[in-house]
């Protein structure tokens, strides 16, 4: 589902996942899970969450990128070891096989500091068998909620939907091709690049994300 003849300019993350929210409650997901891709997705999640009255957690995964231009995204890799590449990239760059792996290891102490930073303990939810809700603030390239789908893919996910705000209509077509739905408010032919399309698109903080998830349990505890 694509809203891409409107256009929109998000206040920020939150208002993008009230905008989000309301498109997803018309759809009637069965007592979905929300994971959010940190550090960004988490504001959207939460919103999304609330309004729904479901479960909000993380689903980590990290962009892998190119040499000399580590904003330049080559590839992805995701909790469970999950690694997306985009080989096309590769060529281009003249990058290798055996140079992308070794990014990937440069990448992964992170992804295990987030990882433990965000959910310490606590397992990841038994995803066999449930509806999830991927969210993300954004789509440019893509590669980083592709390493997260195939993940969840493998973790037995029933149903994977994919929630954006905005997002390149090429990644978002992409992703649409592996995710079971892909919900997105805006895709610009003009997209450029995900904060264009936000006014306040400023850094979220390790600290904002934990604050969010710890608000989303109390909520939901209340709520039982």
């Amino acid at each position: 589902m694509s809203r891409g003849d409107r256009v929109v300019n998000f206040r920020n993350r939150r208002d993008a996942g009230q905008r989000l929210a309301e498109l997803l409650s018309e759809l009637h997901e069965d007592a979905p899970l929300i994971l959010a891709l940190p550090r960004g997705g988490v504001p959207v999640g939460f919103e999304i969450a609330r309004v729904l009255h479901a479960p909000l957690d993380v689903f980590v995964a990290r962009k892998v990128g190119a040499p000399g231009h580590r904003e330049l995204g080559i590839g992805a890799i995701a909790e469970g070891g999950e690694v997306a590449i985009d080989h096309s990239a590769l060529r281009m760059l003249g990058v290798t096989r055996a140079q992308f792996d070794q990014l990937a290891d440069e990448e992964r102490p992170e992804l295990a500091r987030r990882v433990h930073r965000y959910r310490g303990e606590r397992a990841l939810p038994d995803l066999s068998k449930r509806d999830v809700v991927l969210v993300d603030d954004g789509l440019a390239t893509g590669i980083t909620a592709e390493a997260a789908v195939r993940a969840l893919r493998r973790e037995g996910a029933r149903r994977i939907l994919l929630a954006v705000p905005t997002g390149a209509p090429e990644a978002v077509a992409r992703l649409a091709a592996l995710a079971d739905d892909v919900v997105c408010i805006l895709t610009p032919v003009d997209f450029v690049a995900v904060g264009k399309w936000y006014h306040d698109f400023d850094q979220t903080s390790d600290h904002e994300v934990v604050g969010l998830l710890e608000e989303a349990r109390r909520i939901e505890q209340a709520e039982v």
